[in-house]
């Protein structure tokens, strides 16, 4: 599935959609800063995976701080039989300079 872009993202953020939005990056990185994603670290990926079950045939949304991380948990799901796995492009780091904008 096409990746999702930070502008798409914040507009389906502020439509109140229900989204499912996971976070890969590590704890630290979380709690300096988070919009409110379930983390779910990818050093911790293996041993969480049942976690990702319930949104197997749902859209699911990646990110981490560049999109790198994400990028690779979105290869990963696909080849699980995940098809609908979009990862945010830029990520965090993207994300946060819309916001300084």
């Amino acid at each position: 599935m096409e990746d999702i872009t930070v502008a798409e993202l914040k507009e389906r953020i502020s439509n109140k959609e229900t989204l499912n939005i996971i976070d890969v990056r590590e704890p630290n990185e979380f709690e300096d800063f988070n919009i409110g994603a379930k983390l779910i670290p990818l050093s911790e990926l293996n041993d969480r995976l049942k976690e990702f079950e319930p949104y197997k045939n749902e859209e699911l949304i990646l990110h981490c701080r560049s999109g790198a991380r994400s990028g690779k948990v979105k290869l990963y799901l696909e080849g699980l039989g995940y098809d609908k796995v979009r990862n945010l492009l830029g990520g965090m780091l993207k994300w946060q300079e819309t916001e300084e904008a």
